[in-house]
């Protein structure tokens, strides 16, 4: 009897618990939330690029468009009178001669060096990459800091140079290698030879592993020797590369002033003044800003015709 009483509330309690699985149930979906203000704008590509570029554009305001608008306010205070008193200054038309004289013979000498270097390094051998690695040596190290040691390198009692050229029996009195105009100068393209160099070599090395193999080997069936295939397939994939190395290296070479004012000071007699040496000794040694910045600013326009004749030859090229 007792069994008979429980089956029914068994089967009551089975019943209510299929209808209460078979129910259904209501879940909570939270609202999408609107995306807050900043990330919206941020989401914007203009204004992202916008926010991104910001620092940049303060930095260059700041430290290069300031300056420059300052110097030509300067250079122009008094009118023309800047320009015309440098034109008939002896010494700036020195300095004039000096800076085309050595960037043009600096930047010639830096690409064939830079080229040869460039060949050897892409070459196979042992310890190519400490090589490569060590090529950089002269271009990071601080140029007053190299500078210095060719100073006294150049020195006329201390000279390196004098002691081997004396105890060979090349020479027999010490050189003021340093104390003549011509040969300060030669000294001058010298050591920025040296430090420029390997930035021509590393840039040109890359260059040259861009270059296919496959090419090199189809020119070596059609009977190309080494040099017609360095001068008609390796010379034209890597002609871009090289002008704009050139490009950087001009600028560089033309308002060039830490090596030339550590190791001569535009001396002997303003013999090696270049325009940024000589702008620095009139602007700030003579007090006289606005002529300091008239004998800058002669920079501007040939810098100015380089960069566009560089660029149009690239696009040109491609």
């Amino acid at each position: 009897m007792a069994d008979q009483s429980i089956e029914p509330l068994l089967a009551k309690s089975a019943a209510s618990g299929a209808q209460a699985i078979a129910a259904p149930v209501a879940v909570a979906v939270p609202k999408p939330r609107r995306p807050r203000r900043l990330g919206h704008l941020l989401e914007q590509e203009h204004i992202l690029a916008g926010a991104l570029l910001a620092p940049t554009l303060v930095i260059l305001t700041l430290f290069i468009a300031y300056p420059f608008v300052l110097g030509i306010w300067l250079a122009v205070s008094v009118g023309l009178q800047n320009f015309w008193v440098n034109i008939h200054d002896t010494i700036f038309l020195r300095a004039f001669q000096n800076t085309f004289v050595y960037t043009f013979i600096a930047t010639i000498l830096k690409l064939a060096l830079g080229m040869g270097a460039a060949l050897l390094l892409n070459q196979h051998f042992r310890f190519k990459r400490i090589v490569r690695a060590g090529m950089l040596l002269p271009w990071i190290v601080p140029t007053v800091l190299s500078t210095l040691a060719w100073q006294w390198m150049f020195d006329a009692t201390f000279s390196v140079f004098n002691w081997v050229l004396l105890n060979v029996g090349l020479i027999s009195q010490r050189i003021l290698w340093l104390g003549d105009g011509t040969m300060a100068m030669g000294c001058l393209i010298l050591v920025n030879v040296w430090r420029g160099m390997p930035f021509f070599a590393i840039t040109l090395l890359a260059g040259l592993q861009t270059v296919n193999p496959d090419l090199h080997e189809a020119a070596e069936i059609d009977g190309a020797n080494a040099w017609q295939r360095y001068w008609r397939v390796t010379l034209p994939l890597i002609k871009p590369i090289m002008l704009v190395v050139v490009l950087f290296s001009m600028i560089a070479t033309f308002a060039d002033f830490q090596l030339i004012y550590v190791l001569t000071r535009g001396g002997p007699y303003s013999s090696t003044h270049v325009f940024g040496t000589y702008a620095y000794e009139i602007a700030m040694r003579a007090a006289k800003l606005g002529q300091g910045a008239s004998i800058s600013l002669f920079l501007f326009p040939f810098l100015l015709m380089v960069i566009v004749f560089q660029l149009w030859y690239i696009r040109r090229s491609d």
